[in-house]
């Protein structure tokens, strides 16, 4: 293996070298220019100047993040494991949008350019923080399962039992249980936007009672992930102290 070969794998690899560091620095900053790029075309009437300007900005980071993409297959130890994979899906179709829009007029599918908005998730792959959030999410999912299916359950059961309360007195507002979701839904989780509300006295007191559970269903979650973000960094921690003793126990005596 040559040098630059063995250069590029370690930037690549491994994340605790300079190079990766300084790789995974610039990666993050295009990411942002990316994004910033993207809003400043949906700005009306810019001059074609400024347009080529956004074009070629584009045609950089898009050459870069393509580079990318290609040298992390190269080194994968698993290429097909990793082109499946949720970052080698997200890093393909952060730039997929501009290779097919070289060659099809993209005014008749325009959401297609908003798959670009998914080169925001690279930054889960060099982020510490977003790493210890993903992980957090991967110890509590059972948990976090189950009360999905739970407020689930009653976000049905709220819509159900509003509409008997309401929909004699607003048959518009409330003309079925699919009609009534979208007030349970508000509801449950205490974001109450007042277009749709109860005015029947039993409606009232059903709101009662579903506003205070809706109150259990914003903090479970909260805490469910607050104890799983404390035992990733735990986790975390663990593993780079037994990181470090294998380091030091491979180190020649002095």
């Amino acid at each position: 293996m040559t040098q630059t070969r063995q250069i590029l794998a370690e930037m690549i690899n491994d994340k605790d070298s300079r190079p990766s560091r300084i790789f995974s620095a610039c990666i993050q900053i295009l990411i942002v220019l990316s994004l910033v790029t993207f809003s400043i075309e949906t700005l009306p009437n810019l001059s074609p100047g400024t347009q080529r300007i956004l074009f070629l900005i584009e045609v950089v980071i898009v050459s870069i993040f393509t580079a990318e993409y290609v040298l992390r297959v190269t080194f994968a130890e698993n290429r097909l494991r990793f082109i499946f994979s949720f970052f080698g899906l997200v890093d393909l179709i952060s730039i997929l949008p501009f290779y097919i829009g070289l060659g099809v007029d993209l005014r008749s599918v325009r959401a297609f350019r908003l798959l670009r908005l998914f080169r925001v998730l690279k930054l889960a792959r060099y982020s510490k923080a977003i790493c210890r959030f993903h992980k957090a999410l991967l110890l509590s999912k059972d948990e976090l399962t189950v009360f999905g299916l739970l407020a689930g359950i009653l976000i049905y059961l709220s819509a159900v039992g509003i509409y008997y309360f309401e929909h004699q007195e607003q048959p518009d507002r409330f003309g079925s249980v699919f009609h009534s979701l979208w007030w349970s839904i508000a509801t449950l989780t205490t974001v109450g936007y007042g277009d749709i509300y109860p005015i029947t006295l039993g409606g009232r007191i059903f709101t009662f009672f579903v506003l205070l559970v809706g109150l259990g269903i914003v903090a479970v979650p909260t805490g469910l992930i607050s104890s799983a973000l404390i035992e990733a960094r735990r986790l975390e921690e663990k593993e780079e102290t037994e990181k470090a003793e294998r380091l030091a126990a491979v180190e020649p005596e002095s």
